[in-house]
């Protein structure tokens, strides 16, 4: 049984009723077990369990085909940090976490801010004419599967008969003919980048739409009479009001392209020239199922896992520490 104390002003604690501590009936513990613990033990079992036994894995020589496995504590760690293969892999992999989301956002937001609120500067504040035609072919890239998006762009690219150089040639820039888009070390990342970009924007439009469509119109009215424009309302009202939603979709943007695996295997399969395409979980993938090393590839996984949790982190911290989180205020009685 415990007391609850209330203070008063110009007094003392004021003692209120005692409050009974509700027994634990059937239903109750019926309820904690269905409802609580058992999403726990699922939760347990198939995520981190997993971690667990991958941490483990990482921390020995085991081969992936056999049962027979050695303690090696951390030789996999410090192997991986001095494997040039695979440090390369981690700087593009923080290459593509670094543009991929900051570009997809930047074209998201600037389209989505046209559709809603980029019409007529005077009279109801609204969007283009015929917004919901240009929602629905942004979204069309995003309902077609990764490996499809880089198969068929992995064929524009193709030199000899693909569509893009031959468009290029056809108005003139002859110096683009049978060029190797993804065969050269200067272009393959930003073509690969540019596909990246090309099947996420869409989704990314309709998330900050659906977003700013929660915002008041009559904020944007007032600013349109304070004599704001279209950008200064995009930076000053729509970029502040729906920051959480920009903060979760550069978190998921950044897994997509520490990631990355379905479009760089269907574009460059092998890494791309002078490993100028390779990222982690392609190598990881090389490592266990061509050389036989899932100790040492399960490792990579860790290290993977870890730069995925660490990007989060910065993130959320930045977000926090630039006002994406206002203290609450105290209410006084």
């Amino acid at each position: 049984m415990t007391v609850q104390q209330e203070a008063v002003p110009g007094g003392g604690p004021k003692r209120s009723a005692p409050r009974r501590r509700r027994p634990l009936t059937f239903d109750r513990v019926s309820f904690m077990v269905v409802f609580l613990g058992l999403p726990l033990a699922v939760f347990v079992i198939f995520v981190v369990s997993p971690f667990v036994q991958a941490l483990w894995y990482s921390l020995t020589d085991w081969s992936g085909f056999s049962s027979g496995m050695n303690f090696v504590g951390f030789d996999n760690y410090v192997r991986l940090f001095h494997d040039d293969i695979f440090l390369k892999a981690v700087r593009n992999n923080v290459l593509l976490a670094v543009v991929v989301p900051l570009v997809t956002i930047v074209l998201s937001l600037t389209l989505a801010t046209l559709v809603t609120i980029g019409g007529s500067g005077t009279g109801t504040v609204r969007g283009l004419k015929n917004a919901g035609f240009y929602r629905i072919v942004s979204f069309f890239p995003y309902v077609i599967p990764a490996i499809v998006i880089g198969l068929i762009w992995a064929q524009v690219f193709t030199p000899s008969s693909g569509i893009l150089d031959a468009v290029l040639n056809k108005i003139g820039l002859h110096g683009f003919e049978n060029f190797a888009w993804l065969g050269d070390a200067r272009t393959a990342m930003p073509a690969s980048m540019f596909v990246m970009i090309w099947g996420g924007v869409g989704f990314y439009m309709v998330l900050f739409i659906a977003a700013i469509r929660g915002i008041d119109p009559e904020v944007f009215e007032a600013a349109r009479i304070d004599g704001a424009g279209r950008f200064r309302s995009a930076v000053s009202i729509t970029v502040p009001l729906i920051r959480d939603n920009v903060q979760t979709a550069y978190v998921y943007l950044g897994i997509a392209a520490l990631d990355a695996f379905v479009y760089m295997q269907a574009l460059n399969p092998g890494g791309g020239p002078q490993n100028s395409t390779l990222v982690m979980p392609q190598q990881l993938f090389t490592t266990a199922f061509t050389k036989g090393q899932f100790g040492y590839s399960t490792a990579m996984g860790v290290v993977l896992a870890a730069v995925t949790m660490l990007f989060a982190l910065l993130v959320f911290t930045v977000n926090a520490l630039t006002g994406g989180r206002e203290p609450k205020k105290k209410v006084r009685r």
